[in-house]
């Protein structure tokens, strides 16, 4: 949970770093560019796509509805299969029973797939601490790890990285210059990665749906590595949200057809996988044991509150793509896991709203992102919610305060509205000119002046 946190301050501060550099700059435009592009294009390509979206927030809404009787139906039916089931209420929970299990396996080396839930649960650090070496096999994610820095982005977590910046990396691990010519990038990673998939005795990899009806863990991904870290190591383990699990495999195929479409543009991406229990007695490949670690991690606190349609989330990355506070800011701004509108709505509500207070901030709410969702969730409209909860609970710092309840008390009546409208109209000019605009929001664009006449005035 310390993992997600966000201090007060720690967004303005690393936006502006951000801001600065037009490296990140021209990676970021470049990228987010890109994906937005390719999501519109994909959905372009549905003939029925509000419908579509329109099932797809049914059926993750209703999950959600029914979710524990859905995750029971989801652990019988992995455990008919020969697999093993564990529900953690936190992170540390979920830490420990992946290093139990690493431990009784004597476990070395961890080949790990992308996983957002690893990043939430710090697991890395925790496997490191036990002993075992984690090796992230995700080609984002690896750059990430050589470069001893967090994901920036759901589905393209190294997104602020350039070819000359990965060759850099990588170069360092051959001990001689890498090109920075993609092919030969792609090459150098293989060839690094390639003994971890041999030598792992444990793949450890996300789940980006769980299906009741089968106990199948799915897994969406455009590398190879997902396949090979889930069935090379003799040991399996999954970790998967709790809000992950769909009931059916005939509802499965709804959400595939938004998914890859929302996040690279594609019908469906490279590889997705359904891997359905550990290897049987006839079965030439696979793992001997598979483990799935069903996560909590304060997802629970959600269900029945107002942001519970914020659990039915894909984790799809549209509505960074779309965002223009995320487009500038980059995802490092939100916190080391996750990032954009969705990061700057669910962080706070996992972690508590005091310990991430300026994440709801962090939005024009322009509503883009709703626009972009493919489940539709309303998320800008839970960040006003977010703003709402830190205003009634005292969280927001006092000067806002206090100004938001002058304001509110003058323009209560049309007598306060007329003398303030007034009075501003006529001191803007001083202020300006004695520096005491809002240096928050004077610091990055231009005051607009007040207009001479009001609108009440022009009847």
């Amino acid at each position: 949970m310390t993992e997600l946190a966000q201090p007060p301050g720690r967004f303005r501060e690393v936006a502006r770093e951000k801001l600065a550099d037009a490296h990140v700059q021209g990676a970021l435009d470049a990228a987010t560019n890109r994906l937005y592009g390719l999501r519109e294009a994909g959905w372009a390509g549905l003939d029925d796509v509000e419908e579509l979206r329109e099932r797809a927030r049914a059926i993750r809404s209703a999950t959600i509805a029914d979710l524990d009787r859905h995750l029971a139906d989801f652990t019988r039916a992995v455990e008919a299969r020969g697999g093993h089931v564990r529900f953690c209420r936190t992170a540390a929970e979920a830490t420990e029973y992946v290093v139990e299990v690493c431990r009784r396996t004597g476990a070395n080396v961890a080949a790990k797939g992308k996983s957002m839930a690893s990043e939430e649960i710090a697991l890395n650090e925790a496997l490191e601490a036990a002993g075992v070496r984690p090796v992230e096999t995700d080609l984002g994610e690896y750059i990430l790890q050589l470069a001893g820095e967090h994901p920036v982005h759901i589905i393209a977590p190294a997104i602020e990285k350039t070819a000359e910046d990965v060759a850099a990396l990588l170069s360092a691990v051959e001990g001689e210059p890498v090109s920075a010519e993609l092919e030969e990038l792609t090459q150098t990673a293989r060839r690094q990665l390639r003994e971890v998939f041999l030598t792992a005795d444990v793949g450890i990899t996300g789940a980006n749906f769980g299906v009741a009806e089968t106990g199948s863990i799915c897994l969406v991904t455009n590398e190879g590595n997902g396949r090979m870290t889930a069935s090379l190591p003799r040991v399996h383990i999954a970790l998967m949200g709790m809000e992950r699990v769909v009931p059916t495999l005939a509802d499965l195929t709804v959400l595939l057809r938004l998914l890859a479409r929302s996040g690279t543009g594609q019908k469906l991406s490279t590889y997705t996988t359904l891997f359905t229990g550990p290897r049987r007695g006839d079965e030439p490949d696979g793992p001997e044991e598979l483990h799935v670690v069903i996560l909590d991690n304060g997802r629970s606190n959600l269900l029945g509150s107002r942001y519970e349609e914020m659990l039915n989330c894909i984790r799809c990355g549209a509505c960074l793509n779309v965002c223009p506070v995320y487009r500038k800011t980059g995802g490092a701004a939100y916190g080391p896991v996750y990032s954009g509108p969705m990061g700057a709505v669910l962080t706070p509500l996992l972690v508590g709203l005091e310990r991430a207070p300026s994440l709801p901030h962090a939005s024009s709410l322009c509503g883009a992102c709703t626009a972009a969702c493919p489940v539709k969730i309303p998320l800008h409209e839970l960040l006003l919610d977010l703003r709402q909860d830190l205003a009634e609970r005292g969280l927001a710092s006092r000067v806002e305060r206090l100004g938001f309840a002058l304001w509110s008390l003058a323009w209560s009546t049309p007598l306060g509205y007329r003398l303030s409208t007034t009075l501003a109209r006529l001191g803007q000019p001083l202020a300006l000119r004695a520096g005491l605009a809002p240096r928050a929001w004077t610091a990055g664009r231009a005051l607009p002046r007040l207009a001479r006449r009001r609108f009440r005035d022009r009847r």
